[in-house]
């Protein structure tokens, strides 16, 4: 099962005993993730332990840990497309019943530590608020450019497409009237030879 995420979103996973779980998210380049991760037991004598494995759209491994009870992984992205975040219960566990799971992954401006910037600049109150609002208006440009580029990627791969279908529907126009033109030609001759016209 792949689920799909938000910027900035926490969701609850619940592990089968076997089998594994993955979320998704499509992001773009040069953009910054962050995500903690952790069991969640109602048994505090026995948590049961996990493995996670984040790949990026190509297939590299960018975060694997395995017998973990809780984690954070942080990268920077280097490619465009969907990051996948998968999470399985591991086999020596007991009682093996279902596994949840609490994900907290931020991406972009979400994962920003705006405490260590306002100690850094010092900077407090409206100001901080005006410098997380000017890093929202930014990351909201930077998507708005990138889907800009991908629908003037998809506008040429449609016309493209419109183009061949035009051509394939003329060629086929075409081999239609040569084989209705043969036919006609055929019969005619058929009918002669017979002295039927």
């Amino acid at each position: 099962m792949v689920g799909r995420l938000r910027r900035g979103e926490a969701i609850w996973l619940t592990l089968p005993p076997t089998g594994t779980k993955c979320v998704s998210e499509e992001i773009q380049n040069n953009v910054v993730v962050l995500a903690d991760y952790v069991v969640v037991s109602d048994d505090h004598s026995h948590i049961p332990t996990i493995s996670v494995k984040v790949t990026s759209p190509y297939g590299n491994n960018l975060h694997h840990k395995e017998n973990v009870t809780h984690g954070q992984f942080a990268f920077t992205t280097s490619e465009a497309g969907n990051y996948l975040a998968c999470f399985w219960a591991d086999g020596h566990n007991q009682g093996s019943g279902e596994v949840s799971v609490n994900i907290d992954w931020k991406t972009g401006i979400a994962a920003k530590d705006w405490e260590s910037v306002a100690k850094k600049e010092k900077i407090e109150g409206v100001e901080l608020e005006l410098k997380k609002l000017e890093g929202a208006v930014e990351a909201i440009h930077e998507n708005l450019l990138y889907l800009k580029s991908r629908e003037a990627e998809m506008r040429m791969v449609s016309e493209k497409t419109n183009g061949r279908v035009a051509w394939f529907s003329i060629m086929s126009l075409g081999v239609c009237i040569v084989v209705s033109a043969l036919q006609i030609w055929y019969l005619k001759r058929f009918f002669q030879k017979k002295k039927l016209i």
